[in-house]
């Protein structure tokens, strides 16, 4: 019999999710039902999957149920689970707000990668507590197109490779991951953005994000960059006891990162809720085929 089921379209910097408000966790969202939603022409497009869940009603998140009430179980566009998607916590925030589950200002958002603090304010803008990078020994090599550059190792609960270049051009088409060696420093895969510099604490990146290809932003990959970029700078909080703070252009928008003296991450963006509707399951069906 068929049913119809919830779901909502939003981005954060146009990089973009399908939503599916689930509180009890009683839809099921095997890989290829995410894919098939999250295909751009035969779906309803999106570069990811935000699925809404109450964490006392997920076996992943049940231990972080007394801090947050609402877990964020993230899925890639091809229907792979990932740690943490900083665009996409932030648009979870704003339809919590939206569905009238929370109000302004500061809520806590169960995530793979732990507990995330954000905070709606009432210019529309989100902050999302992001953590602490983690910076791992070793030297990552990145090549495009017969060009290599060295890449910083940057971790934000997902891997990131951040390479430094003249020209955002020299990144290809980004459709496919970009070679990396050694193999041994990301075996599960990393997400790898190519910067530019564009002014004093203001660089410009593209990205392709694993499981994904290009996308018009990546959250934890701003902040990955910020972190790589203040390092290359010489900027180090911890040691200099101020904030570093970096305007980072995506595709699709800017982002505005700061890194404190006790090594947080703090991202500051927009996240916008831009349609609401059913689906039909026959018609799912009928696409996984």
């Amino acid at each position: 019999m068929s049913t119809r089921i919830a779901f909502l379209k939003g981005h954060g910097t146009e990089n973009d999710f399908v939503i599916i408000p689930d509180p009890e966790n009683a839809i099921d969202l095997p890989p290829a039902t995410v894919a098939a939603l999250c295909d751009r022409r035969a779906g309803i497009g999106g570069d990811g999957l935000l699925h809404v869940v109450r964490s006392a009603a997920h076996p992943e998140a049940r231990a972080m149920a007394a801090e947050a009430e609402w877990f964020m179980d993230y899925r890639n566009g091809d229907g792979s689970t990932v740690e943490m998607c900083g665009n996409g916590v932030r648009v979870f925030a704003r339809y919590l707000q939206r569905a009238g589950h929370v109000a302004e200002g500061d809520i806590a958002v169960a995530t793979r990668g732990g507990v995330k603090t954000v905070h709606l304010a009432k210019d529309g803008d989100v902050t999302v507590g992001m953590g602490k990078a983690v910076l791992p020994e070793g030297d990552v090599t990145v090549r495009v197109d017969g060009r290599s550059w060295p890449a910083r190792n940057v971790n934000m609960g997902n891997p990131h490779a951040v390479a430094f270049v003249d020209d955002l051009a020299h990144a290809g088409d980004l459709f496919t991951p970009p070679p990396f060696s050694p193999a041994s420093a990301y075996p599960d895969g990393v997400n790898v953005e190519f910067v530019v510099d564009r002014g004093p604490r203001h660089v410009a990146l593209r990205v392709h994000e694993r499981g994904v290809g290009e996308t018009r932003s990546c959250g934890t990959g701003a902040c990955a960059v910020a972190v790589a970029t203040a390092r290359r700078d010489g900027a180090d909080p911890a040691m200099t006891g101020t904030p570093a703070t970096y305007t980072v252009d995506v595709p699709g928008g800017r982002l505005v990162i700061t890194e404190r003296p006790d090594g947080e991450i703090e991202m500051t963006g927009p996240a916008v809720i831009v349609a609401e509707g059913e689906f039909d399951t026959e018609w799912l069906a009928a696409a996984q085929r």
